[in-house]
């Protein structure tokens, strides 16, 4: 018994460990974004602890059924012959991170790096690694003690399924219920200080016309920070005068904070009577904003537009959260569609109410979640008779409807990353290089456009590369996705979600962080300025390139 008690473990040591060799090799080849030293050891420690789980679960299996095992000789020679073979593979694929993370930086515009660092990556990678399998020996000890207390009691077989049900549940209570949860309130009182923090450089607007101001509907100190930083930044009709050597207006900003009212209907209705007490409805151009989960609003790509237009320009936006996107995506889902369809719904309401003929133009706009739940607080079926002009959704995530939905019945031939939809009246996609000017293309009454690039994570991501190769990562890619990308089964997956969670850690213009120049081109598209000519583009490109801009994430 212990005979074959001693070759099931040592079987088992081998196959894992080949398996975990093999899995962490695959993660060090390129995805999406360049990883640290730090970030790729993380990433290969999980990976090699998961191909060592699988090593485990297909032994388990064969053993299980009985089938043939190796003899003591064999089994040696082998484990001898697997050793061996991991060392090489593993030196072989840590000598060339260096080559396929510069694979990703030149196509970002980043300087290569001598090193990446291979023995760091290693050493982290061995402490994650050794992390994970103390947590697995640590439940296998787990269910041991329950199947066998339960085994003087019931055959062995119950014994063993309802021990791990036990030990699974064990296991999830205490990660759910303390780590978990722990984190999320530690994170969410983080985060609400953070909202109401009034940064010094920040003061109450003078300006009567100015949301916060002495004459606003709306308190200042519950504006919440983005909602403050919104509302004073943005350029001022000075600044657009000078650059277009003419007269402009201050564009009108309005933000409701989640402290200024305690529903969404009510933050949307205090919206609207902002709105028209700042004479909003009387500008040529209104756009409703979606914020991300903190409520930011990319300075990025509001400011462009409202250059375009000289000014002439509302713009409104209402709070939902405080937290960042991704956690507000996971613990309230609902808020974000919900506070945008309430703005949505409040806003469209009173502005087909009015003349056609003397109300602005409106369009709809969000950035990443807030592209997502700016999609769903439009139902195209409920406007048809009055649409909106048009929206700018950028950086949508993978689980936004309406964009699956079109970017799966894109054209036949073109990318996933690119495609092009029926006859591209009213949905456009482009990037980094514009897209937008189709040959023997007209615009229908709504301009809808995707700005997204081929490296975001966030707009890409799949559960299925679980199983499958993506469509982006066929020929043709995107011109910021490396030729030395390779898809693996598992391993891809687990790629693209840490490439989701450093997706705005990539430069400007790449990844999740959008550039002001590329916003030009698309709020172009999608809102047809009057009196802008190429020179006058060519210019403002170089305006926002020279002065540049904070990347931002929500």
């Amino acid at each position: 018994m212990r005979a074959t008690q001693s070759r099931f473990e040592h079987s088992f040591l081998t196959l894992g460990i080949l398996a975990a060799t093999l899995s962490f090799a695959a993660s060090l080849t390129p995805s999406l974004i360049p990883r640290s030293y730090l970030v790729q050891g993380v990433l290969s420690g999980l990976s090699a602890a998961l191909g060592y789980g699988i090593g485990f679960v297909a032994y388990s299996l064969w053993t299980y059924l009985e089938l043939p095992q190796l003899g003591d000789r064999t089994l040696k020679a082998t484990r001898i012959a697997v050793a061996g073979t991991c060392v090489v593979i593993a030196v072989v694929f840590l000598w060339r991170t260096l080559e396929w993370q510069n694979s990703i930086r030149v196509l970002m515009d980043l300087a290569p790096l001598d090193t990446a660092s291979p023995l760091k990556t290693g050493i982290v990678a061995a402490v994650v690694f050794a992390t994970f399998m103390l947590l697995a020996h640590l439940f296998r000890h787990t269910f041991l003690v329950f199947s066998g207390w339960l085994g003087r009691f019931v055959p062995r077989r119950v014994s063993h399924l309802v021990g791990g049900l036990l030990a699974v549940a064990l296991f999830w209570s205490v990660v759910e219920g303390l780590v978990f949860r722990l984190t999320l309130r530690i994170l969410d009182s983080s985060f609400k200080q953070m909202d109401a923090l009034i940064e010094d450089d920040l003061s109450r607007p003078a300006q009567s016309i100015k949301t916060g101001s002495a004459a606003s509907l709306l308190s200042w100190e519950e504006l919440g920070r983005q909602g403050r930083r919104f509302v004073s930044s943005g350029p001022t009709a000075a600044e657009i005068a000078t650059f277009f050597g003419e007269g402009a207006m201050d564009p009108i900003r309005v933000y409701v904070g989640m402290s200024s009212a305690d529903t969404a209907d009510e933050r949307a209705k205090l919206a609207l009577q902002e709105l028209k007490r700042t004479g909003a409805f009387e500008r040529t151009i209104l756009i409703i904003i979606v914020p991300t989960g903190t409520g930011m609003i990319d300075p990025a790509a509001l400011d462009p537009v409202e250059y375009l237009h000289r000014g002439n320009v509302a713009s409104v936006a209402m709070q939902y959260s405080y937290l960042a996107s991704w956690l507000s995506l996971l613990v309230e889902p609902d808020y974000g569609a919900e506070a945008g369809d309430a703005l949505f719904q409040e806003v469209y309401t009173y502005w087909s109410s009015l003349p056609r003929d003397v109300r602005p133009k409106l369009y709809l706009h969000g950035l990443s979640l807030g592209a997502m739940n700016s999609e769903q607080s439009a139902n195209l079926y409920d406007v048809v008779a009055d649409p909106f002009q048009g929206a700018l959704w950028s950086g949508p995530p993978f689980a936004s409807r309406t964009w699956r939905s079109v970017t799966d019945g894109r054209n036949s031939g073109s990318p996933e990353w690119l495609p092009r939809f029926r006859n591209s009246s009213i949905f456009r996609f482009t990037n980094q290089n514009d897209a937008l000017d189709i040959p023997n293309a007209e615009w229908g009454p709504i301009r809808i456009v995707y700005l997204q690039y081929a490296s975001d994570p966030i707009t890409f991501f799949d559960v299925a590369t679980l199983y499958r190769e993506p469509d982006w990562m066929k020929e043709p890619r995107g011109p910021d996705v490396s030729e030395q990308v390779r898809w693996y089964p598992l391993i891809t997956m687990l790629q693209l979600t840490v490439d989701m969670a450093i997706a705005t850690t990539s430069p400007m213009g790449y990844g999740h962080v959008f550039a002001p120049q590329h916003y030009i081109d698309a709020w172009l598209a999608v809102t047809d300025p009057p009196s802008i000519t190429p020179e006058d583009v060519a210019r403002l490109k170089v305006l926002f390139i020279t002065r540049g801009a904070t990347p931002v994430s929500g």
